[in-house]
């Protein structure tokens, strides 16, 4: 680290000491913090670029003024290097580098193992579960079609585990032909493993020869006169082609991605259209932060690199642009993924026909997104204006509570900041602990908990509080800040309008004294209710969806699960024997005890928690 009576560092005298092989250059400012790492095919002569020259650009130039040391990695190829320089740019986020802003995980379909009868699922997050990932998806539409195809195609379960337990008849999904019920044993389990088997074939991208499969053991079953399962096999086989029909798309090779680049006002958009085994998965739009000044063919090259350093890639990438780095750039992936990588800029047919269509998609969204971003900061400022704040809020956080008549309370936290929407910000609270409904005690306990933390010095401080309520919860709201000593926070409450009329909700505020103040009502013009509506909104979206995920969850849950000495397998027994959960609570001690494996205590143990 550079201290003030450090002189200036010499970038001239530092060039001469450089070597002409490949390698990565971070440079850092008197704090030692990173300003920007890049690679070098000739670390002398890209290094020597910035220091040099005669004349740069106004941005490079103010970067360059605030170097203070240079870090310098030397790699044996230019490949090695690109791979490395795109690690750093991810895991350390320099302040000068084209950054992929992609925080949110991506779907996998998941096949779990070590069981009978396992199970599909959509899956996000870590992958640390026994058993297959299928993906990453683009989006959970992505996921969501496939599950549907392979119910109709191989009727594997995708029921939770707690559900499948305790089935003592088949579901509807059985009924109109989209499960096998394993879970009452309509299916065998070599049969069912046989299902699993084809059900990854075609995950894999090998649904011919899941058809050849099929159709040769359906002649089988003709020969042995089985002429129901040739039947069944028949019916399968056409299903699956007339699937693989509807969904192929013409002119896609097997994997392939379509990415597009376009940059207006200070912004890029990347756009990717995913095709997996000859079907189109979707696309989806990415936004990348451009620090410098950067061409469509820069943001591409960061983006390739950033992006698929830890997901699978495709053997086929059909780009808008000629990258420099073309070659070293599909040797790294080849190298990284295990097989040949071809990236293609001139492209003729279909795929100019895909090229095209992720440039509209590109030119749209970043329109979009600009507008958007024009329209939000319209927004902000006149919240400042009504709220009568010094500037213009830089964090919104917004309070509500859902539940069910006091079932299953969850509280939301939402966070707005002036790009909109921060979701890796989001949080939920599950309230414990309350009488059943008290809202104002969820509120109180939601918010004790989110700033007990601020009050520990840990978190981000909001500019605002919105509270779905009106007096009765913004008091709640200054209660907790006062308890925990926190201010410099703008209290405000969100009250419905008459008739719950949207554009005619009161604002509740609280004086700067932290007691309840005075109201305001925008009206529906308002660009600052406009804003506050949506942040509410949003807010009382998550909690619902938390709410509903809470109370589904504990439905779902058998109270024969909180029995000690009740495992799945004497669960299953009872719920088989007295068909279903009211057969057991109807049942006496002496009945419990004729299941195999129940003896005198454990059956009263199962009746005293039925019956309190």
């Amino acid at each position: 680290m550079q201290s003030p009576s450090s002189p200036a560092f010499d970038g001239k005298a530092f060039v001469h000491t450089l070597t002409g092989s490949p390698g990565v250059y971070r440079y850092f400012n008197a704090a030692d913090e990173l300003l920007y790492v890049g690679k070098a095919s000739n670390l002398k002569k890209r290094v020597g670029s910035y220091f040099l020259k005669p004349r740069m650009e106004p941005r490079i130039a103010a970067m360059v003024a605030q170097i203070a040391r240079v870090q310098i990695t030397v790699t044996r190829t230019e490949g090695e290097a690109l791979l490395l320089e795109s690690q750093l740019i991810k895991s350390l986020k320099p302040r000068y580098n084209i950054l992929l802003r992609d925080d949110k995980s991506y779907p996998y379909i998941y096949l779990s193992s070590g069981e009978d009868y396992p199970r599909l699922a959509f899956h996000r997050g870590a992958r640390n579960l026994p058993g297959r990932y299928f993906g990453p998806y683009p989006s959970t539409w992505a996921v969501r079609e496939s599950l549907s195809l392979m119910q109709k195609l191989f009727k594997v379960r995708q029921c939770e585990d707690s559900y499948f337990r305790n089935r003592s008849r088949p579901c509807l999904l059985y009924q109109i032909g989209r499960c096998s019920a394993p879970c009452v044993g309509l299916i065998s389990v070599a049969d069912y493993a046989q299902d699993v088997r084809h059900a990854e074939m075609f995950l894999e991208g090998r649904s011919s020869a899941v058809i050849d499969e099929l159709a040769e053991a359906m002649e089988q079953a003709s020969k042995a006169l089985n002429f129901e399962r040739a039947a069944k096999l028949r019916d399968q086989v056409a299903t699956l082609r007339q699937l693989q029909a509807q969904h192929h798309v013409q002119g896609a090779s097997a994997d392939m991605d379509v990415l597009a680049c376009c940059i207006e006002a200070g912004m890029a958009c990347v756009s990717v259209l995913f095709f997996r085994n000859g079907i189109s998965l979707g696309t989806r739009d990415f936004f990348p932060r451009l620090p410098l000044d950067a061409e469509p063919a820069d943001v591409l090259t960061q983006f390739i690199a950033q992006y698929y350093l830890d997901r699978p890639v495709p053997r086929e990438l059909v780009l808008g642009e000629d990258l420099a780095d073309q070659q070293i750039l599909g040797d790294m992936l080849a190298q990284h993924s295990g097989h040949p990588v071809e990236l293609k800029a001139s492209v003729r047919g279909e795929r100019a026909r895909f090229l095209q269509m992720a440039q509209r998609n590109a030119q749209a969204s970043l329109t979009g997104r600009l507008a958007s971003r024009q329209t939000l900061g319209t927004r902000f400022d006149d919240l400042q204006k009504v709220l009568g704040l010094d500037e213009p809020p830089r964090r919104i956080e917004c309070f509500d509570i859902s539940h069910t008549m006091g079932e299953a309370t969850v509280a939301s936290c939402v966070v707005f900041g002036p790009e909109g929407p921060e979701k890796s910000h989001y949080r939920r609270f599950n309230i414990a602990g309350i009488t059943p409904g008290d809202d104002y005690a969820a509120m109180h306990q939601a918010l004790t908990r989110r700033f007990r933390k601020l009050a520990e010095g840990e978190g981000a401080r909001p500019d605002i509080l919105l509270i779905d309520g009106g007096a009765g919860q913004v008091a709640q709201a200054l209660d907790v800040l006062d308890d925990l000593g926190v201010s410099g926070i703008v209290v405000v409450g969100v009250a419905k309008g008459p008739g719950r009329r949207a554009g005619e909700e009161t604002l509740v505020l609280a004086r700067d004294d932290r007691t309840l103040g005075g109201e305001l009502h925008p009206g529906s013009s308002s660009p600052a209710l406009h804003l506050v509506a949506a942040v509410r909104d949003e807010a009382h979206r998550f909690a619902i969806s938390g709410h509903r995920k809470r109370r589904e969850k504990a439905r779902e849950r058998s109270v024969l699960e909180d029995v000690p000495g009740i495992g799945a397998r004497r669960r299953s027994a009872l719920l088989k024997t007295f068909g279903g959960m009211q057969g057991v609570e109807a049942a006496g001690v002496e009945e419990l005890m004729q299941v195999k494996g129940i003896d005198r205590g454990l059956a009263e143990r199962i009746y005293a928690m039925l019956h309190g």
